[in-house]
């Protein structure tokens, strides 16, 4: 096994991913889609309802060799899990679970990346957990960088979409309220953003497997349906994004993007109605499930099944977003309660009551100099290859207060015009290990734990 200071160093390697979405591409997504829906007549089934027009991405957004380094691409993947209920505990260290992936990858520069001898050996049982989960970390790295380049002006957060939606609709029957009773959703949002704007929503489906490009186009038409269940504006105009993330056993890591595009996604208030402010307490909506088609000549179509965010609800679910994307930093943070505060109960708000941060008081529990600032958050301690580590989450300090004193539209402002300078992504020497610093402000660190030796097997 390696030295504990050579799996850290490992984490900084930037290496290549293949980024595959040309036309050949569409043209087997659109095959598998034909076979499902042909499947499925067979059997007297409808057919999904999938979104039209899938399209490449160019290459001049989404480059087809893109360098991506394992341990950002591991703090994304913790970000975007923090809320989403998967483990057995309270919640506020669900991202954790990226860690176990800290020698799953391998690359050197101008070398692509690929799955380690430890990350090939895993159990058969556990392979659709590990391909979906780093499937989710380089999708939503790719999402940002896509989005950052077509949109330079603006910030870019991610939401987890069945929390985010869970504010307007009871998506099963554990939930109160009219059933949405649809199991396609897309994983995430991506929420394009400037303070005192209205914001961009862009559902983006996740998946991934261990096989090859076929299982690829299978997956993208799967996803096809995710999307598609979400509609934000006018009806079949929300643009979406869809990866298949394919790990390959023997060769390197390659992501199959399609896009959906359209008009819609923006949430523009009403005229007349006021900016959006995200201070506010968070409002629990019951709004009625499904999408309404456009109409017909003088006849209205029924309603299709899935969520429609009509003008309506554009400004509400602006703060929702908000609201949201604050809750999931917290959870990364460690503060339950300030969690809490900005989710519904329909949210999972009664899961991060009771656990407190001290920081948010006088007493600070856990913080950090890193980079030369001061971070509040939490730290987790375990063995890698026999030494004890220590992994540090949390966010700027400053920002941290804003954020449990309920000003999130300030905190936005304050990241917003950091969100070129902020991101850092660097060996600390200082704190002796790597350091990712994102946009949004939050910080994922790892070293040896102090006065262990870092011992060879």
């Amino acid at each position: 096994m390696k030295s504990v200071k050579k799996v850290l160093l490992d984490l900084l390697e930037s290496s290549n991913i293949a980024v595959r979405s040309g036309d050949e591409l569409v043209g087997s997504v659109n095959a598998a889609i034909a076979a499902d829906d042909k499947e499925k007549a067979a059997k007297e089934e409808e057919p999904l309802r999938r979104k039209p027009c899938l399209t490449t991405i160019p290459r001049t957004e989404l480059s087809r060799q893109l360098a991506v380094v394992p341990w950002d691409v591991l703090h994304t993947l913790g970000r975007a899990t923090t809320l989403s209920g998967r483990g057995a505990g309270r919640g506020l260290a669900e991202h954790w679970g990226a860690l176990k992936y800290n020698q799953a990858l391998a690359g050197e520069a101008d070398r692509f990346l690929g799955l380690t001898d430890e990350g090939r050996r895993i159990e058969e049982q556990y392979k659709n957990l590990q391909s979906g989960e780093l499937g989710i970390g380089f999708a939503l790295t790719l999402t940002k960088q896509l989005l950052g380049r077509r949109f330079p002006d603006h910030s870019v957060t991610i939401v987890p979409a069945d929390t985010a939606l869970r504010a307007g609709w009871a998506l099963t029957s554990r939930d109160k309220g009219p059933t949405v009773k649809y199991r396609y959703r897309p994983q995430y949002f991506a929420e394009v953003w400037r303070p005192g704007e209205p914001s961009l929503v862009i559902p983006v489906a996740s998946k991934g497997h261990h096989g090859n490009a076929t299982n690829s186009s299978g997956q993208l038409a799967s996803n096809s349906a995710h999307a598609e269940a979400v509609h934000v504006g006018e009806w079949n105009e929300t643009p979406s994004l869809l990866f298949s993330t394919e790990l390959s056993m023997n060769g390197a890591v390659t992501v199959h993007a399609l896009q959906a595009t359209g008009r819609g996604g923006w949430l523009n208030n009403l005229p007349g109605e006021r900016k959006v402010i995200l201070d506010s307490v968070p409002v629990q909506e019951n709004v009625f499930p499904g999408i309404q088609p456009p109409p017909v000549g003088d006849s209205i179509p029924e309603s299709v099944p899935g969520c429609h965010v009509t003008p309506k609800y554009h400004a509400w679910f602006q703060q929702a977003l908000g609201h949201t994307a604050a809750a999931g930093l917290m959870a990364f943070v460690g503060s339950g309660e300030a969690t809490a505060r900005y989710l519904t109960e329909r949210q999972g708000r009664k899961r991060f009551e009771g656990f407190g941060h001290a920081a948010s008081g006088s007493v600070q529990d856990v913080s950090h100099e890193l980079l030369g600032t001061t971070f509040a958050g939490t730290d987790h301690v375990f063995r890698l290859n026999g030494p004890r580590v220590e992994a540090f989450s949390g966010v700027e300090a400053s920002l941290f207060g804003l954020l449990c004193e309920r000003q999130v539209d300030e905190y936005r402002k304050r990241v917003h015009a950091a969100r070129r300078t902020l991101p850092q992504l660097t060996w600390d020497k200082k704190w002796g290990g790597p350091v990712s610093l994102h946009p949004d402000g939050s910080v994922l660190a790892i070293r040896l734990l102090p006065g262990q030796r870092p011992t060879r097997r």
